[in-house]
């Protein structure tokens, strides 16, 4: 990886575009420091302190990479984005006219991109007023022209939020590429040295030097081996053969070969682990920011089931129903998440048409068969391994009281952006290095 860093900054382009991502990247940092304007931001910090208990508002301010604890006019980051594409990406599914579209080459894809944006706006105006309106019942917004300050609000949040979105089209542009993607891994990795300071000083530093060792040495460990299981989680895919038979062309006899299909065994990456995350978060935080439901015990009773910072603890062993039923939807979202973009009867109708069969498998039906059946139990290992990622934070929360930022979600973000970015920046060596050969 360090050698391919290395010739990749030997080539003029790519050096470029490395170089443009970092300072677009600074840029970000910069931006998280920026106040919005009319919010007193002591204030919203002793708010916002009275709420990262129940974990739904310290996982939004990891995803904005402190932006949102800073109250600033990055507060909230790419998160419309991320929600607009999903969005788009379900409706394009389920409407054949949006699937035509996507399907319609460059003309299509830019229109796409297009209600992408519009749709980034829309929400980004839909929270920042939600949040603006709640800052001015909390009396965080100052008192003088309160209507201008909240108008300040929520065009500055609005702003923040799309101009975030143009710098990571620019990083796909003009950068190394997943410009969004990253946007959210640089947010994320921020928080990374804070945590790992509060683990040491919470477990090794001032504790005995043999105890400091083994917590020390625990700790290394168990950070390793989840990098290590995303990364064989990301990596891991099963090879399906495909056998393409001679067609007669002319005179000559061609088209026989061999052929794989690549099925990734996390076939749907982290989007499950993000469908069943909002559906647990929504609810606390609209009733944190309605600012109601705290004095209704039934309510606050429910929420502390939804509450992943309450899941695993002996104490209260009972909280610990919601984590069953996080794990459940993790596994349905792997199976409708896959079943939305990987579409076997199409695959095998496309080998169909093109002379092409599994061995021993007969064209057709039986092929479409085949494939979702190995499908089936390729999710099911998948949304395993995602389950055991994104519960052993929780485990470690709720057991030791080690919470940290760089939990499942956000490892297996980190690590399949760095290594789809540093895919990239090799196939752009690969394409110059074949530009040269042809040159020559």
């Amino acid at each position: 990886m360090l050698k391919s860093l290395k010739n990749a900054f030997k080539v003029k382009e790519i050096r470029r575009g490395i170089i443009f991502t970092l300072l677009m990247l600074c840029v970000i940092r910069l931006g998280t420091s920026i106040p919005v304007p009319g919010v007193d931001v002591e204030q919203f910090k002793s708010w916002f302190a009275q709420l990262t208990d129940n974990e739904s508002f310290g996982f939004m301010d990891r995803f904005t990479g402190g932006s949102f604890e800073n109250m600033s006019i990055l507060a909230l980051n790419i998160t419309p984005y991320i929600t607009s594409s999903i969005i788009i990406q379900l409706l394009t599914i389920a409407f054949p006219k949006l699937e035509e579209m996507q399907r319609d080459g460059e003309s299509g894809r830019k229109k796409l991109v297009a209600a992408t944006r519009y749709l980034t706006v829309g929400l980004a105006i839909m929270e920042s007023v939600a949040m603006a309106i709640a800052f001015s019942r909390s009396n965080i917004v100052n008192a003088q022209n309160r209507w201008l300050m909240i108008i300040q609000i929520i065009a500055s949040l609005t702003a923040g939020s799309a101009f975030l979105m143009w710098i990571g089209e620019r990083v796909s542009e003009k950068g190394v590429g997943n410009g969004i993607s990253v946007v959210l891994t640089i947010n994320i990795l921020s928080r990374m040295p804070s945590d790992i300071a509060s683990l040491f000083n919470q477990f090794v530093i001032g504790r005995p030097i043999a105890r400091a060792v083994v917590a020390a040495v625990i700790i290394v460990a168990i950070i390793v081996g989840m990098v290590v299981l995303v990364i064989l989680l990301n990596r891991a895919e099963r090879r399906i053969p495909v056998q393409y038979s001679q067609k007669l062309q002319g005179r000559r006899m061609a088209g026989a070969g061999r052929s794989e299909i690549p099925l990734k065994v996390n076939t749907a990456g982290v989007m499950p682990i993000i469908f069943a995350m909002s559906i647990f978060q929504f609810p606390i935080i609209l009733t944190q920011l309605i600012g109601r439901g705290r004095e209704a015990n039934g309510w606050s009773e429910f929420l502390n089931y939804l509450n992943q910072g309450r899941w695993c603890d002996p104490k209260n062993l009972k909280y610990s129903i919601g984590m069953l039923v996080y794990i459940l939807l993790i596994i349905f979202f792997a199976y409708f998440y896959t079943s939305i973009t990987f579409n076997p009867l199409q695959i095998s109708e496309n080998m169909k048409k093109s002379g092409g069969f599994i061995p021993g498998i007969r064209p057709g039906k039986p092929t479409n068969d085949y494939l979702t059946n190995i499908l089936n139990h390729i999710i099911f290992i998948g949304a395993i391994g995602l389950t055991i990622i994104s519960i052993l934070p929780f485990f470690f929360n709720g057991v030791f009281g080690a919470s940290v930022s760089f939990g499942g979600t956000s490892l297996i973000i980190i690590v399949s952006v760095i290594l789809e970015t540093l895919n990239q920046i090799e196939s752009q060596m690969m394409v110059r290095n074949y530009k040269g050969f042809l040159d020559d």
